[in-house]
């Protein structure tokens, strides 16, 4: 059975499982994961359906030539000149699901693809993918495994290429473009590249700018990319010289809540309960007001996807699960701290993808 036949048959138990009678998906990672690929994609509608009966794809004629090769289902398809109305109509006759009950829709397809669905089948309640697609992808088999450690591996090697290059005077966008390029040597795709140095640390999510790096600013260098289909994420600290007042104190204080949040985080445990051990000592810290953002979310296909470690998630944690543990402490005008790891959940704990430790680098 192919990987693609495995994952159908896996995704139509959990429709059976939950009542659903069909799903339907997008071109983007919930299809690239089932299929393998992702048809073109543009404004003409373009569905993956899987009903218990089988599973067809709704395809503009324009790309069916271009995506026959990468799958053997059937196509359903339409000309510009007709619309893809009929032609849906023709799919869900053919998936046994004019009747259905319960749909479950891409939550990230085009709203006028989910309008399609829905219009097509108006007496059918709806729901999106986390219960069915959502809940398998969450829980990643050795091959996906094996992709995330290759790629943590890669973004290991592009981080050092950074703290290599870094000295005073530089910007952050020509330390992020030494980042880039070591990535896309080593056969990844560059996704994301943070660099805040000084006072910009203390922008979760800053944005790579002209900004000199001076002595004794400390650098949040979070940087990602992806090969095999599957992407990379970590987080480090570098410090140019002497670090800033007080920095030494709160590195300790977020490394601790790494550490916390690495011990909580176990088969059967909650989501929330990773976050709150990594928020408790930060907050016991008396920096509670300053850790802005979750404490994890999960990592595959996607750099952001399920599960998420937040406050209020209640998802049970499993074995085979991959996600960042990223407590962050950020000090407007003064400087940020975060530290990332990529954990893959195992049954005794988290397994660490990175081999560089998270002591500050001192530049």
């Amino acid at each position: 059975m192919s990987r693609t036949d495995e994952r159908l048959s896996a995704l139509r138990a959990r429709m059976k499982t939950e009542g659903i009678d069909l799903v339907a998906l997008g071109p983007g990672a919930h299809m690239q994961w089932l299929l393998g690929f992702v048809p073109h994609a543009d404004e003409r509608p373009c569905l993956l359906c899987v009903s218990a009966a089988g599973a067809a794809i709704l395809m503009p004629a324009l790309n069916a030539e271009g995506s026959r090769a990468n799958t053997n289902l059937p196509f359903h398809e339409w000309r510009d000149d007709e619309g893809p109305q009929e032609a849906f109509d023709r799919l869900a006759g053919s998936l046994d699901v004019r009747d259905a009950g319960r749909i479950v829709l891409d939550e990230t397809m085009r709203a006028d693809f989910a309008a399609l669905v829905q219009d097509a089948l108006p007496d059918a309640g709806r729901s999106f993918t986390a219960s069915s697609l959502g809940r398998l992808r969450m829980v990643k088999d050795d091959g996906e495994c094996a992709a995330l450690q290759r790629n943590a591996r890669i973004a290991d090697q592009a981080m050092q290429t950074g703290w290599a290059a870094m000295e005073p005077g530089m910007t952050e966008t020509e330390v992020a473009s030494v980042i880039r390029a070591r990535f896309s040597e080593l056969g990844a795709k560059p996704l994301f590249t943070i660099v805040g140095a000084g006072g910009n640390g203390a922008f979760p999510h800053h944005q790579t700018g002209e900004s000199p790096l001076r002595p004794g600013d400390a650098v949040v260098m979070d940087i990602g990319a992806g090969s095999d289909g599957y992407s990379s994420d970590i987080t480090r600290m570098a410090v140019l010289g002497n670090p800033p007042e007080g920095y030494d104190e709160v590195h300790a204080v977020v490394e601790s809540a790494v550490q916390a949040a690495l011990a909580a985080a176990r088969p059967g445990a909650r989501a929330m309960d990773v976050d709150a051990a990594a928020r408790g000592v930060i907050s016991d810290a008396g920096y509670g007001r300053f850790f802005v953002h979750r404490t994890g979310h999960g990592l595959g296909i996607e750099v952001h996807e399920p599960p998420y470690l937040t406050s209020v998630s209640d998802t049970v944690l499993e074995p085979g699960m991959v996600f960042s543990i990223e407590p962050g402490v950020y000090l407007p005008g003064r400087f940020g701290i975060r530290l990332e790891e990529i954990v893959i959940l195992r049954e005794d704990g988290p397994e660490i993808l990175s081999e560089l430790p998270r002591d500050p680098k001192i530049v």
